[in-house]
């Protein structure tokens, strides 16, 4: 089975905001679909984390690397796109381009097998998993009605992030913290995102230590992103004293990158993104690093329902993986998958048993969000 032709199309008309200091509009572009076809008819889906622009140009760039290739070779062919593009663009949109063609491989390999990706990946330790509700921070009395609007959908694991969170004062990081944990219960988990990747973040490690041991005082699962990306030694430093874990990683891409913050124990709980960091190849292999060193591998996912099947999948093959974010009130998740997702009667997302990824896109729905742009079409 050859790769014949990679198609992309960008997702517009219903992105969310994403409470970065830029914020994002309906029609603003951040995450685009793949489709690899095959000279046999077959097509894998993939999802990229990136503009159609930069996925487009990124395509053009690698076509001659991945054309006429074996489709049911992932890894290898992953590899070989990575290593030819040293010098054009290392860990950035082609790294995150390739992801998506990465996913798409997987799903076609499991198709082409009768098996579902995590089976392929080695074994699946878990046939369902707890997705957390990821949504924005607010002033307080409107993020308590969202988060009850949200468990009563049968989520019992949240994420808040953004928004004024670490950008007024500690009074309202406590309000912010306080009302959230009134509204989800004492039963449920709690994580706290504070958005250190947003442009020029200016909150440092002494802000980020108080602000852990104010967390501590709600039962926070985790703090993520509580310092900007790169600030590895700060970072090992407020993992050494924080009285609650920390996570981080989500804007990193390839294990590379990745290592030194492993090695150096810089976080409890390590967030990959699927959709940047080279696909379900380059994750599984961080996901194994972070084994090594004892970190817990928690994919990042605010992404489409591709990315969210690709995180799900993931899940099975990791036996501590107990936990995939879940980007509530996004289309691009709810909307253009056939049959959509479902939470069983405890919280609980059941990973797909059907060959590949296990999901179906609605043509319709892919047609509305990219202004009819042909993903799918033989």
């Amino acid at each position: 089975m050859k790769i014949r032709e990679i198609r992309c199309a960008g997702l517009r008309g219903a992105t969310p905001e994403g409470g970065w200091s830029n914020e994002l509009r309906p029609e603003d572009c951040v995450h685009t679909l793949i489709a690899v076809h095959t000279d046999e008819g077959a097509v894998g889906l993939g999802s990229v984390f990136t503009h159609d622009a930069l996925v487009r140009a990124s395509l053009a760039v690698l076509e001659p690397l991945y054309r006429g290739e074996n489709a049911l070779e992932p890894e290898r062919v992953s590899e070989k796109l990575h290593q030819n593009m040293f010098w054009l663009g290392r860990g950035g949109s082609i790294t995150h381009t390739i992801s998506g063609i990465d996913i798409a491989l997987w799903d076609l390999l499991g198709k082409a097998t009768g098996q579902p990706v995590g089976r392929l990946l080695g074994g699946r330790y878990r046939e369902r998993v707890q997705p957390y509700a990821s949504l924005l921070m607010d002033e307080p009395a409107k993020l308590r009605d969202h988060l009850l609007q949200v468990k009563a959908q049968g989520f019992r694991a949240f994420k808040i992030g953004w928004g004024p969170f670490g950008r007024r004062n500690a009074a309202t990081d406590e309000a912010i913290v306080k009302a959230a944990r009134e509204a989800v219960g004492a039963e449920s988990r709690l994580m706290v995102d504070a958005g250190g990747s947003d442009a020029h973040w200016t909150n440092g490690y002494k802000w980020a230590l108080n602000t852990a041991k104010m967390l501590a005082d709600y039962g926070v699962h985790w703090f993520e992103e509580a310092l900007t990306p790169d600030s590895l030694e700060d970072f090992v430093k407020l993992r050494e004293h924080s009285p609650v874990p920390i996570s981080g990683g989500e804007v990193l891409t390839r294990r590379q990158a990745f290592q030194p913050f492993l090695e150096a124990r810089a976080f409890d709980i390590i967030q990959p993104d699927v959709t940047k960091v080279g696909g379900i190849s380059e994750e599984r292999r961080i996901a194994w690093m972070a084994q090594e060193h004892g970190v817990q591998f928690i994919p990042h996912g605010w992404n489409t329902a591709v990315g969210l099947a690709a995180d799900l999948h993931l899940a099975s093959a990791f036996p501590g993986t107990d936990l995939v974010e879940y980007l509530t009130g996004s289309p691009f998740i709810d909307e253009i998958t056939l049959g959509g997702w479902k939470l069983d009667a405890e919280g609980m997302l059941a990973i797909p048993t059907t060959p590949g990824l296990g999901l179906e896109l609605d043509p319709d729905a892919v047609k509305k969000y990219t202004n009819g742009e042909k993903l799918l079409e033989r």
